[in-house]
């Protein structure tokens, strides 16, 4: 049932208007984004998402957008009493804290899609690993992982998920910034995989040098659809041949993140 349906007749109408039917769901948190004319209403609609949603002990509404370092989001709790998260994707956990580490269910099929590509023996890179979506599941593939993360939230949530996932033996944990190559003990990944956050593009060029000839990275940005021609044609004067590219979902009014798979042709 909706939550519109299950709130109507509790709700007035005016206030009934304003609800959505769409909230997101980790592991047994709800996260919901209130405007303001349902603020007399947050409890309510909290109680009714609990006692609908069985497997629901926690909701949070959402408050302010990721911003930060830490890539974070400010939460109020209106349920619950824990912001502690233990989420399944394909078949792996993570555990993590809501309020203190990031974490886009929205990319679960694409993550699958990058994963489904890594082969055993391979090196892989993932800056900006945050608690292991991409890293955990390439370390279980048999791949040999360098994860970075500056977090040190995301840093013990990543290593409690390394344990609960058992790929501890395929994962290298770098606590650092992305952007400092001096934490690189090699050079020559198999596969770089760069989930960029908004507005650090130029760490392509950073890390590009790591990766093999005939390696793929997968770089993730932020464009409109407009600059998308540019961008590919600079991609492919620069040496990379691009086997796929997509838009993976809308971000802003008119701006999406974008996927490009990347072949390294020079040497």
């Amino acid at each position: 049932m909706k939550l519109k349906d299950v709130l109507s007749g509790t709700l007035p109408e005016e206030a009934l208007r304003h609800v959505s039917n769409h909230f997101d769901v980790i592991g047994d948190i709800a996260i919901i984004s209130l405007p303001p004319e349902l603020s007399d209403y947050k409890k309510v609609i909290a109680a009714a998402i609990i006692t609908h949603r069985r497997n629901i002990y926690t909701v949070l509404n959402k408050v302010t957008r990721v911003n930060g370092d830490t890539r974070t989001a400010a939460y109020e709790v209106l349920a619950g009493d824990t912001t502690v998260a233990l989420h399944q994707e394909f078949g792996f956990h993570y555990r993590f804290d809501i309020l203190k580490v990031f974490f886009n269910i929205h990319m679960a099929y694409e993550r699958m899609r990058v994963i489904n590509q890594v082969e055993p023996g391979e090196e892989v890179l993932v800056p900006f690993s945050g608690v292991g979506p991409f890293a955990i599941p390439a370390a279980a593939k048999g791949a040999r992982v360098v994860a970075i993360e500056n977090n040190p939230d995301a840093v013990l949530w990543l290593n409690e998920s390394i344990g609960l996932n058992k790929v501890r033996k395929n994962i290298m944990v770098i606590e650092g910034d992305a952007f400092d190559t001096s934490v690189l003990s090699m050079q020559g990944f198999d596969r770089i995989i760069i989930p960029t956050p908004y507005g650090m593009d130029h760490i392509f060029n950073i890390l590009a040098p790591f990766v093999k000839p005939k390696g793929i990275i997968h770089f993730y940005t932020f464009k409109k659809k407009h600059e998308i021609p540019a961008l590919v044609e600079n991609f492919e004067k620069t040496g990379y041949r691009i086997t796929f590219y997509r838009s993976c979902g809308n971000v802003a009014p008119g701006v999406s993140r974008w996927v490009f798979d990347l072949e390294r042709e020079f040497n």
